[in-house]
């Protein structure tokens, strides 16, 4: 009997290995991702390249809505104890991967010792991606910030396109100004209440909402002050105008309502809209903090990177996946960009020919390897954990501050807000675990 017990055993046991055995020799991966012409896109044509590598991987890419239900998938299948559900790889929005990455320990792959090389991807974009000096993202999609204009409208008024490229916000707002007077038309809008523009202003500084240490940073923050005071002038002059919301955003450029739109380079696409504007649209950096002494015209706005769970026995093939496509395959962005306009934070694509073609919407301008380029001087920031308390302050500190309250009382306010939803935070953690 027992003799007979044994032997079932072992057969289970070697059925079992033998199973384990043909799943990695043949291994699934499943990856989370919204934007079907975008992030989707790119993924299904990384897939097709690391097949020519490894024919016996499958893939399952499953498109989500948006970037807010994978965080809810994530977030419920952590808090459950079921981090073993997860896909192999996500996409996560980088200004939610710190917090994620230190609320989920354990959760995401520890890629600094991967062989992936990361000193391949823009200084920036890696510094989004690390948490405590470690790589838990390969690097994805270019935020660089970029100042479209409408160059016929610029002509109408005197300028040309060289003229708003190394600037400051004050030569700006002085432009705008004889623009609007001469056309009619402002230069740029934004969406009400949101603080985007506020966001790219204070990245060109190489400032942010928290300190190094991860320290609140807004009531003593003069590089803050300075972004506040820049965009007060910008709406008093009429240079700036807000809308109620995105679809009016969108419109607000594609209709001629304003000469041009400051944002992360994504953008384009939408610029690109209305196609009988072709030729009549250029690209350059954006003005720079006329005070703050780290100053630049480089900034960012928006960007996704690629995550691996740490707890798939698939583990290992994401990774080598990743290191051979997005961070690895220069032709993997060759063919992505002409259909998607999906910009690489991946350096060595920028000297892709690909990138130096002259783009018929833009007058000929060779956009892609300009914003390659701006890409590569953009300065660090870390957004931090609580990222989008602070920003939910400061959009409501700028709303006061229009409605005719002091700066320093309205960042003041501010800065305690998020210190006291912090504090609730904390004690919330501290009681779930």
């Amino acid at each position: 009997m027992k003799s007979t017990l044994s032997k079932v055993l072992m057969f289970v046991l070697t059925l079992t290995l033998l199973v384990s055995s043909v799943a990695l020799a043949n291994p699934k991966i499943t990856i989370w991702a919204w934007d079907p012409a975008f992030n989707i896109y790119a993924m299904e044509e990384a897939a097709k390249i690391y097949k020519e590598i490894n024919p016996n991987v499958q893939f399952d890419i499953v498109e989500m809505p948006e970037w807010d239900d994978v965080q809810t998938k994530l977030t419920i299948a952590v808090m459950a104890g079921q981090s073993h559900t997860l896909p192999e790889i996500l996409l996560i929005q980088d200004n939610a991967l710190m917090k994620n990455v230190t609320d989920f320990t354990g959760v995401f792959a520890d890629l600094t010792n991967s062989g992936i090389d990361f000193s391949d991807f823009a200084d920036f974009k890696v510094e989004l991606t690390s948490v405590d000096g470690r790589n838990y993202a390969v690097p994805f999609d270019n935020g660089a910030a970029i100042n479209a204009i409408r160059t016929d409208i610029l002509a109408e008024a005197g300028y040309e396109l060289k003229d708003f490229e190394d600037i400051t916000w004050s030569e700006y707002i002085a432009m705008g100004k004889n623009i609007l007077a001469k056309t009619g038309k402002p230069l740029i809008s934004v969406v009400s209440e949101s603080p985007d523009l506020i966001m790219v202003l204070l990245q060109s500084a190489g400032t942010w909402m928290f300190d190094e240490n991860g320290d609140v940073f807004i009531a003593k923050n003069d590089v803050l002050k300075e972004v506040i005071e820049v965009y007060v002038d910008l709406l008093k002059s009429g240079v700036l105008v807000q809308v109620n919301d995105w679809e009016q955003y969108i419109t607000s450029f594609n209709r001629g309502t304003v000469a041009g739109t400051i944002n992360g380079c994504w953008i384009l696409g939408s610029v690109m809209l209305p196609t009988e504007q072709k030729g009549n649209w250029g690209v350059t950096n954006i003005p720079r903090l006329d005070k703050a002494p780290n100053a630049t015209n480089y900034s960012n706005q928006g960007g996704s990177s690629w995550v691996v769970s740490a707890n798939s026995p698939n583990k290992d093939a994401a990774i080598d996946f990743l290191a051979k496509t997005f961070a690895g395959s220069v032709e993997l962005y060759e063919t992505i960009l002409p259909s998607s306009g999906a910009l690489a934070t991946y350096l060595p694509a920028g000297d892709s020919p690909v990138y130096s073609v002259p783009h018929e919407f833009f007058n000929g301008q060779a956009v892609y390897a300009d914003i390659t380029d701006y890409a590569s001087k953009v300065p660090k920031v870390k957004y931090g954990i609580y990222n989008y308390e602070a920003r939910d302050a400061i959009a409501v500190a700028i709303s006061q501050v229009l409605n005719g309250r002091n700066i320093d009382d309205a960042l003041q306010e501010a800065e305690d807000t998020v210190l006291f939803r912090i504090g609730v935070l904390q004690r919330h953690m501290g009681t779930a675990q």
